[in-house]
């Protein structure tokens, strides 16, 4: 097992200007799921090759080795997190940490072994692993099919957290924002812990270390105005 003090300090510095050299993390004018105008948009499924997957499961296993944060299995949610959650596996069980890992389907199958989750039975205590918590409308699912499982959510794990206010559906279709993030709210409503490789902050930091860039500082204004108008 890795050893807590070999993740890097600046790990979170690290991953931003991978994500940014990656062109995952890129900056301009995005409409996100609550229909907001983002200056900035983080696109996991650009992680599009062996070795940009298998450096950032390093950053993921890391992350939660320094955390300590203990787990008995990952689970990777359709569709993304099911990359991300083997990968994830795979990393932890080179560095010493052999979990089982399982994933679900967005539709369940009616034939072979049939139903909706693959791979290792859910029981015990549950990693969630993803890309980011909008919403945190895949998270409520993944917990609510784990819970259902007879097994225990008990963490998450993601790359980004955007620490933004959430958004709630109204009953007249339409949405509303609400004084606290996906993030906060798994954390406090549900009772999961929440680890993330980076957060808003962290992409702050390093936009303002590379004040010397036209071409990151141009968007520097824009995503300190978006964090305080939805910042959380």
């Amino acid at each position: 097992m890795v050893n807590v003090d070999q993740a890097s300090p600046n790990l979170a510095q690290e991953f931003v200007a991978f994500a940014v050299d990656c062109g995952v993390l890129r900056f301009g004018e995005f409409t996100t799921k609550a229909g907001r105008q983002s200056p900035y948009f983080f696109n996991a499924g650009l992680f599009d090759d062996g070795a940009k997957l298998g450096r950032l499961a390093q950053f993921y296993a890391q992350r939660l080795i320094a955390s300590g944060i203990a787990f008995d299995m990952i689970f990777g949610p359709a569709y993304k997190g099911i990359p991300l959650g083997a990968a994830v596996a795979i990393e932890l069980a080179r560095l010493g940490k052999n979990v089982p890992f399982a994933y679900n389907r967005k539709e369940a199958k009616d034939h072979g072994e049939g139903g909706s989750l693959v791979g290792a039975p859910l029981k015990g205590r549950v990693l969630i692993v993803d890309d980011v918590m909008s919403a945190g409308t895949a998270a409520r699912e993944s917990i609510a099919l784990i819970k259902a499982a007879g097994a225990t959510p008990h963490a998450v794990a993601i790359a980004l957290d955007r620490q933004e206010m959430a958004t709630e559906n109204q009953a007249d279709g339409t949405t509303k924002d609400v004084p606290y993030s996906a993030v906060q709210y798994v954390r406090e409503h549900e009772g999961l812990q929440v680890c993330a490789i980076a957060e808003l902050g962290d992409l702050l930091k390093y936009l303002e270390s590379h004040s010397d860039s036209p071409n990151l500082a141009a968007h520097l204004p824009q995503v300190k105005a978006y964090r305080e108008r939805y910042g959380v």
